[in-house]
């Protein structure tokens, strides 16, 4: 079978002035655009969400837990048709905004949801007597926050976030559905045009690979020179 197997498709000409190579290491690079911002946005409003649903007022808790059920609760693919199809009409300000930012906020925003999860759970880790600490130093919460239990609670849970870092590389394959010219979607097309299916799939499982793989390790690095003393575990 592996005889058969021709690699100098991707020197063929697509009729577009450019390569099969090309066209995927384009298609990488659309990829990794919609995953990284994505990720950010994720990261962003997941702790800010994770944050909320730990402080003792009942109302910023309740609208926490709010988003992170609306978000958690309803698959990826109908969110971004939903940003896609319904809210353009709903919003107009919406009507213009390019698709790959509204895959990037129905990527992050998915994610968020369970950014706010591992954030929540690395706060809820710390004894509580560091709050009270913090607090009793004078600082007032939102500084208890930013300068003692933040910077402990995202050292304890680098590994789950590396998993969403990683997951996010891959859910970002719903952007075809949207004609976003990533790898999903040049395997699609350039399978059909070439008939190399073989080939065309496993370029694209590698690279696929070789993203998350480095998401890991970078994440491992981090890990190595932040990790609590005395917290097991790691992102492996």
């Amino acid at each position: 079978m592996g005889s058969n197997w021709d690699w100098q498709v991707f020197l063929q000409d697509t009729g577009g002035g450019r390569n099969y190579l090309e066209w995927l290491m384009s298609a990488w690079g659309w990829t990794l655009l919609v995953a990284s911002l994505g990720l950010l946005v994720a990261l962003s409003v997941g702790s800010l969400v994770g944050i909320l649903r730990t402080t003792p007022n009942r109302l910023l808790v309740a609208i926490g837990n709010t988003w992170t059920e609306l978000f958690r609760n309803v698959p990826l693919l109908v969110q971004l048709f939903l940003w896609y199809h319904v809210l353009p009409s709903i919003f107009r300000v919406l009507q213009g905004v390019p698709s790959v930012i509204l895959v990037v906020l129905a990527l992050g925003f998915f994610t968020s949801a369970r950014v706010s999860e591992q954030v929540k759970a690395g706060i809820e880790a710390l004894p509580k007597g560091q709050r009270y600490a913090g607090l009793a130093m004078g600082l007032t919460l939102p500084q208890t926050y930013r300068y003692v239990l933040l910077p402990m609670a995202f050292r304890i849970v680098i590994p789950t976030l590396t998993s969403e870092s990683m997951n996010i590389i891959k859910n970002s394959s719903v952007a075809f559905a949207v004609s976003i010219a990533e790898l999903t979607m040049f395997a699609m097309q350039a399978s059909e045009e070439t008939s190399r299916g073989i080939e065309i799939y496993l370029a694209v499982t590698a690279l696929y690979f070789v993203s998350a793989f480095a998401v890991n390790r970078v994440a491992v690095a981090i890990e190595a020179r932040v990790q609590v003393p005395g917290v097991l575990g790691g992102a492996r």
